[in-house]
């Protein structure tokens, strides 16, 4: 399984942006979410999806400004992220699993893509 994200960049405080993953090589429907490291931390999770759009799930740090969402036709997955923070600079990467369960410990990562907020 290979997970191919994109849509990071440089944003001022307060913008919005919107990641992108896609996952190829495989026939499974996977769970799918999102995670980061800022610099000098350790990588956190961010949000979860369950295959189907039906369980969601997201750290309290960004609950009410991202919101997760698929397209299962394409076995991908988005964050749209509103009102960003300066403490939401990190790079961010895309997980995938069989199920949602498993996410705590996801068996496919992407590359990660740079999330900066900064005015």
């Amino acid at each position: 399984v290979q997970l191919q994200a994109s849509g990071g960049g440089v944003v001022q405080p307060g913008g919005s942006l919107r990641l992108s993953c896609a996952a190829s090589g495989t026939g499974r429907n996977l769970a799918m979410g999102w995670f980061r490291q800022a610099p000098g931390k350790e990588r956190e999770f961010v949000a979860v999806s369950s295959w189907g759009g039906g369980t969601t799930n997201y750290t309290n740090a960004v609950k009410g400004r991202f919101t997760i969402s698929r397209a299962n036709a394409k076995n991908t997955v988005y964050l749209q992220m509103h009102s960003l923070k300066s403490e939401d600079t990190a790079v961010y990467y895309c997980a995938a699993s069989g199920n949602i369960a498993t996410m705590t410990s996801p068996a496919y990562w992407g590359q990660g893509t740079l999330v900066t907020v900064s005015s």
